[in-house]
């Protein structure tokens, strides 16, 4: 590792860049643990929470919630509604109402009565639409489901499988060509009962229409642990977390925008002129003198950022991430939710930290991303937050953006679960509270009308819809 060191701070210099000055190095002489305070939390940015009467999600007063579509209900094409609900995207439908495409982090294994599998039908599924149909006996049992939701009324109108043979389909993200990436937290190889190798991206149309989608890995993304992702609709660049403890940020530039199958080249992101990077800020035994102190990325400092190239992407023993380390790539603490909002991809690492409670970065594109160009203008990479607090940030997974500016991350942690919001100037606060069980958050994602905030709770196995005034917020 190349440690973040006060000679290497003091020989740093600066590059002006359109987004202003982004430092090559980091202020990065070791600091002590008490350092890295985050922003004081914004109280009762929404109110305090009431009561859930049902005792499902507990909320400020004047929201209010709907929950449907939960595990074991008969969907419109026949087959039940599966379990493990995540990631999750929300898509303008027609005559107004709303297309969500939702994953299903699901295996091969115990979970069948939470699966499609649970009914036999799945066997009359047209093989070209089963990405691995398990030689009949253990299919792939992650995928996604399409529901078409009627805001106006708050009811559900119709939902169904969409993605079949998958396996653990845990976050992805929304494409400016209404299409959802979904994304396999799995590199399991073909072997046994499996016919095909996982750890790919597949793509799925956001129609209001029941009918699978045929299952086509997009290889040249990468074959990894996949978590999410996240496309700048001005290039077409697809970036990429990974669900690891020593995970890469990837981008893929596709060979034609907007037509992934059709190839690419796959990166993974460098400090400039701070090659392999740790940016996770874990403490770290240094020396005898000061054992208890750790190299650290302070927060709110924008870094210059470059890319190195990635081969052999479908990586049959798993290492891109220690290719990619080794070229110089930054290292990250368990990529997982990213969100493309005003021209900033964000992205939430959930164990970085000296505590490990989470942290939330933020990379700014450069004008000329993609491009050789971009040498001269880099894009911008920025530690947004870093809480240490479990009080303020535990684990954060998936994340979206709401009309206003605010994040909304999906707490994934050991006590209880909470959506947590972020300001635009680094505040959080909690917004909604898990009353069920402490299953995590999952998929949250508004509207295209911005009336209405969708988010999983997958331990229960169900998706709510949350209505209230938000308007004020979004008036400032």
């Amino acid at each position: 590792m190349n440690k973040i060191s006060r000679r290497n701070f003091l020989h740093s210099t600066a590059m002006a860049t359109a987004s202003g000055a982004i430092a090559l190095g980091f202020s990065g002489c070791s600091r002590l643990l008490t350092e890295s305070a985050p922003q004081p939390p914004t109280a009762n940015r929404y109110g305090d929470f009431l009561p859930d009467p049902y005792g499902i999600l507990d909320l400020p007063e004047g929201f209010t919630y709907h929950a449907f579509s939960t595990v074991g209900e008969r969907m419109n094409d026949g087959f039940l509604v599966p379990g493990a609900h995540d990631g999750m995207a929300a898509f303008p439908g027609p005559n107004g109402k709303t297309v969500l495409i939702r994953n299903h982090e699901l295996n091969i294994g115990p979970k069948d009565a939470q699966s499609f599998a649970h009914d036999k039908r799945y066997r009359e599924v047209d093989p070209e639409k089963m990405y691995d149909p398990g030689k009949g006996v253990k299919p792939g049992l992650g995928g996604t489901t399409t529901l078409v939701y009627n805001t106006q009324s708050q009811t559900l109108e119709s939902h169904s499988m969409s993605l079949m043979g998958t396996l653990r389909n845990c976050a992805g993200g929304a494409t400016p060509w209404n299409t959802w990436i979904s994304c396999e937290e799995s590199v399991q190889l073909a072997k046994d009962t499996y016919e095909k190798d996982h750890g790919y991206n597949f793509e799925v149309p956001a129609s209001a229409s029941i009918g699978l989608a045929t299952p086509i890995p997009l290889k040249a993304m990468g074959r990894f642990n996949h978590e999410a992702v996240a496309v700048d609709p001005k290039s077409g660049i697809v970036y990429q977390t990974e669900d690891r403890h020593d995970s890469l940020i990837y981008r893929f530039i596709p060979d034609v925008p907007g037509k992934l199958a059709q190839g690419g080249r796959l990166q993974a992101m460098v400090i400039r002129d701070m090659k392999s990077t740790d940016t996770r800020n874990w403490k770290e035994w240094t020396d005898k003198i000061f054992p208890w102190t750790y190299d650290t990325v302070p927060v709110g400092q924008k870094i210059a950022a470059a890319w190195v190239d990635i081969q052999n992407v479908e990586s049959p023993k798993d290492d891109l991430r220690l290719q990619g380390f080794e070229k110089g790539a930054a290292r990250f603490a368990r990529g997982e939710g990213m969100w493309y909002s005003d021209n900033t991809i964000y992205f939430v690492c959930t164990n970085g930290g000296y505590r490990k409670k989470g942290q939330v970065w933020r990379y700014i594109p450069s004008p000329f991303e993609g491009t050789a160009a971009e040498d001269k203008q880099p894009g911008a990479l920025e530690l947004f937050i870093e809480p240490n607090d479990s009080d303020l940030l535990e684990n954060g997974d998936n994340v979206t953006v709401a009309p206003w500016g605010d994040l909304i991350l999906c707490e994934d942690g050991p006590g209880t679960q909470f959506l947590v919001g972020v300001t635009p100037q680094g505040q959080l606060y909690r917004f909604g509270k898990n009353s069920r069980n402490r299953s995590e958050f999952a998929g949250a994602t508004f509207s295209p009308d911005g009336s209405t905030l969708f988010v999983n709770i997958q331990g229960a196995g169900m998706t709510l819809a949350i209505t209230g005034p938000w308007r004020k917020f979004m008036e400032g």
